[in-house]
């Protein structure tokens, strides 16, 4: 299926930092351009305005099951995950605030991994095996290890919150979200998913994952960047520490005018995403296709996280000796954009945060890249990726024993 009209001489393997805006996409951000009205006028404008809004949220929110009125638009999964991770969404007084907790795991995405808007002393991070999945044993120890009691104040909802993302941006693997939505609705707690790497690429819903709140982002299925959204049964808890004050738009939960045209094209790319769920076997295979050929030809290839469940269309690999911004340089100026890692640092190289956790060594983690397929990728794309590789670590061993 085409995308996106990329460079012919090009070959994008980068879709988990961002997709391709998709055609149908750009129609429909196009069309939402011609509304003239605020969506929150009460003129015939505004009302035509709303109402497209109104239709865009209730699409998302049918597919991945959720009531309309629990999706509140953000600019981004950035803002959704700080929105979400937030003392007053689990306790109503400062007293109760300064002592709730936040348990986030190991490999999350920053915004999370940093606690959101919580401070540091009430962070606790949950460890992760090799394999880079969440350790069951060790978050259920780490909860017994401190006191979570019902808070004092009046009315509290909840004695802490717990954020552990569907699947890793960077290794691919899955998480098990829904046995630890069930502990922590067992203890009391509030759940909360970044679900940004797995809409459109892995079917889920919020009854299956059991979370109260979930995090979604439009660039990463082919739709515009700097949009995204927080859907869940908690949403209203937000009213009680809204991180946007100001006007009443969403509902009150957000200020500020919404970005109708940014809104219109998430809703046509998670419709279309979630559509081609069923032909998810391509990216398997062209994922299965380049680790077993690029596992042939160099005998020492590290792929991470190989041994559990991941995303079909992602691989996290190292080649010992070749530093992953050497490798991510040679491939550009051979035409083909793949990654180091995570895309959250403002093209800034560093060593894998998700690796770290895992215990990978210094050595191996900073020769880590990634990468990530999309539905216009093809085998030929495949084939030229492994004949790019094989020529920058032709050319590294040829320039190491050239001393």
């Amino acid at each position: 299926m085409t995308v996106n009209a990329l460079p012919l001489d090009r070959v994008y393997l980068d879709h988990n930092a961002t997709s391709p805006l998709r055609p149908r996409v750009r129609e429909a951000m196009l069309e939402a351009m011609n509304f003239a009205g605020n969506p929150s006028s009460v003129h015939a404008e505004g009302r035509k305005a709303h109402a497209f809004i109104e239709r865009s949220r209730e699409k998302i929110a049918a597919l991945i099951g959720a009531d309309a009125n629990d999706v509140l638009f953000t600019s981004g999964g950035t803002e959704a995950n700080i929105t979400a991770l937030s003392p007053g969404l689990v306790a109503n007084t400062q007293e109760d605030r300064a002592r709730a907790l936040c348990f986030v795991s190991a490999i999350e995405h920053p915004s999370v991994f940093k606690g959101g808007r919580f401070a540091p002393s009430q962070i606790r991070i949950i460890p992760v095996t090799s394999s880079g999945v969440v350790d069951l044993d060790a978050f259920i120890d780490l909860l017994d290890d401190h006191e979570l009691a019902p808070l004092k104040g009046e009315n509290s909802k909840h004695p802490f919150i717990v954020s552990v993302m569907l699947a890793n941006n960077e290794t691919g693997a899955i998480q098990p979200v829904t046995e630890i939505a069930g502990i922590v609705l067992e203890r009391g707690g509030l759940m909360h998913c970044d679900g940004v790497q797995a809409l459109g690429r892995m079917p889920f819903d919020l009854a299956s994952i059991g979370v109260d709140l979930v995090t979604i982002a439009a660039h990463k299925i082919g739709g515009p960047k700097g949009v995204g959204a927080l859907v869940g049964p908690a949403i209203d808890n937000i009213l009680s520490d809204p991180l946007m004050r100001g006007g009443g738009q969403e509902l009150r939960r957000r200020a500020g005018t919404e970005d109708i045209v940014s809104i219109a094209g998430f809703a046509i790319a998670a419709e279309i995403s979630c559509e081609e769920l069923a032909d998810r076997e391509m990216v398997r295979f062209l994922r299965d296709r380049t680790e077993r050929r690029l596992s042939k030809q160099h005998a020492d290839l590290v792929i991470f996280g190989k041994e559990t469940d991941r995303l079909d269309n992602t691989t996290f690999m190292a080649i010992p000796g070749i530093l992953a911004q050497n490798m991510v340089i040679a491939l550009d100026l051979d035409g083909i954009a793949i990654s180091a890692g995570t895309a959250c640092s403002s093209g800034k190289t560093k060593q894998s945060g998700a690796l770290e956790a895992m215990g990978v060594s210094p050595d191996i983690a900073q020769c880590a890249f990634r990468v990530s397929f999309g539905p216009q990728n093809w085998l030929d794309d495949v084939d030229r990726l492994v004949e790019a590789i094989a020529k920058t670590v032709k050319q590294h061993k040829k320039a190491r024993a050239n001393g």
